[in-house]
């Protein structure tokens, strides 16, 4: 289930490009000096992807403890549910009911510290940028976070929300560089594949979880019994 962490963040990038896309083009770095541009820019992706393995580590560490309790197939369902629920309900819903109002002190310091991070050209601002920038609530990463739950392990946990970010990485870049980039219209193509996309991959989590004996896809209930007594010893 790896590589759907790649697909979509390949797919979701074009949700970034105008999400964190004006993040990247207001990006300080040296526009006179090309090795240094490309340097800098790596710079800032990989403190957006130190924020997704960090974020992968937290989640990773819930699903293992759902693992543990052996309920690692509802939890693929429930997850599946939850990324179609969220790739399907509008924005604005979850905007009305506000869930984010207790962490709201908290989004407010991380964007005021984004913010003046944009004063200098280092590389600690760079990486800073990218670190905050990834904390940032946005609901694609939600989605991934169900990802990495449902790897019902650490280490996976953190490779897929990475994975999810290097996916995003073409686009963004590429934003930095043209800001036209694509027109309008086939933007609003692409957006309208990104919760087809997300459907997609909670499908396949809930064909995981149903233990339909398909290999590499849907283990069996016997399947992941015998895994985990391998696992233990």
């Amino acid at each position: 289930m790896l590589y759907s962490a790649l697909i979509f963040g390949l797919i979701s990038s074009f949700h970034c490009v105008g999400m964190c896309g004006p993040i990247a083009m207001m990006l300080p770095v040296d526009r006179n000096n090309e090795a240094k541009k490309i340097t800098q820019i790596i710079t800032y992706h990989i403190g957006k992807l130190t924020a997704y393995g960090i974020l992968g580590l937290v989640f990773g560490l819930l699903g293992r403890s759902f693992y543990l309790a052996g309920m690692q197939q509802q939890l693929s369902i429930i997850v599946g549910v939850l990324m179609i629920v969220v790739a399907l309900v509008p924005e604005k819903i979850f905007a009305k009911y506000n869930f984010s109002k207790p962490i709201y002190k908290v989004i407010t310091k991380v964007k005021s510290s984004l913010g003046q991070q944009f004063k200098n050209k280092s590389y600690k601002s760079l990486f800073t940028i990218g670190l905050l920038n990834g904390f940032l609530p946005c609901g694609m990463v939600y989605v991934a976070i169900f990802g990495a739950i449902a790897m019902q392990s650490v280490s996976l946990g953190v490779l897929y929300m990475i994975l999810f970010g290097i996916g995003t990485i073409p686009m963004l870049t590429a934003v930095i560089y043209v800001s036209n980039l694509l027109s309008f219209s086939f933007r609003g193509t692409l957006q309208k594949m990104i919760p087809v996309v997300a459907v997609v991959i909670g499908m396949l989590f809930i064909i995981r979880g149903l233990g339909l004996d398909i290999p590499y896809l849907s283990p069996s209930n016997m399947s992941l019994f015998v895994q985990s007594e391998a696992n233990c010893h």
